[in-house]
């Protein structure tokens, strides 16, 4: 695993110092067998990602096998979401942290209008920017429909990271449900992040 400004508003909150001890969670972070997943978002006292990353009551793990935490709750696809709570030794901060060890501040998740600029970063990809579609795309799995989605015109491309986030001007917007098919143009779909702080009465971590 790549592994600290107060907002008024309900579902958001700064990021705490808390345990000096703990190790920090960033936004982006990889976690599980191969990095097979990514940090969506943090929140007070875990962080939220793909339901695709693991069931209710499985314990989540770094690359190198180090307990984080557990998934409190998993849904996927309708909707693909999932909570997971972490251990004391453990620190989610409200900051967005790639590869090149840059923090990038998470301000909160205040949804952009449509053609909005968007940005979506994954461990595969890097970062691709493009613009907002639509609020309220749809997308066909074989188990059904999820309604409400956002709609991009980046294309992220097979074997990208479930969980990844998608950003506008530093205001989380979603996290990656179908990243797209890029050989015919494609579109990459993403679950609205207040959707998951709603359904799970989360409240999302961002920075001072």
């Amino acid at each position: 695993m790549i592994f600290g400004l107060l907002l008024l508003t309900p579902g958001v909150a700064s990021a705490g110092t808390g345990d000096l001890q703990a190790t920090p969670i960033y936004v982006g972070d990889s976690f599980g067998p191969n990095g097979y997943c990514t940090v969506g978002a943090t929140v007070q006292g875990g962080f939220i990602t793909s339901g695709l990353c693991g069931r209710s009551g499985q314990v989540v793990r770094t690359s190198t096998g180090a307990v984080v935490g557990t998934i409190r709750a998993s849904t996927h696809p309708l909707p693909s979401m999932a909570w997971v709570s972490v251990t004391s030794a453990w620190e989610p901060v409200g900051v967005f942290r790639g590869p090149d060890r840059r923090d990038r501040p998470v301000h909160g998740s205040t949804p952009a209008p449509v053609g909005s600029a968007v940005c979506a970063f994954s461990h595969t990809t890097g970062w691709q920017c493009g613009s907002l579609l639509s609020r309220n795309a749809s997308v066909t799995f074989i188990e059904g429909t999820v309604y409400g989605l956002l709609m991009t015109n980046i294309c992220l491309g097979a074997g990208t990271p479930p969980g990844t986030p998608l950003f506008s001007n530093g205001q989380l917007q979603g996290i990656l449900v179908s990243p797209g098919n890029c050989s015919a143009g494609g579109r990459s779909y993403f679950m609205p992040i207040n959707e998951f702080l709603q359904r799970y009465g989360l409240t999302l971590l961002t920075s001072s």
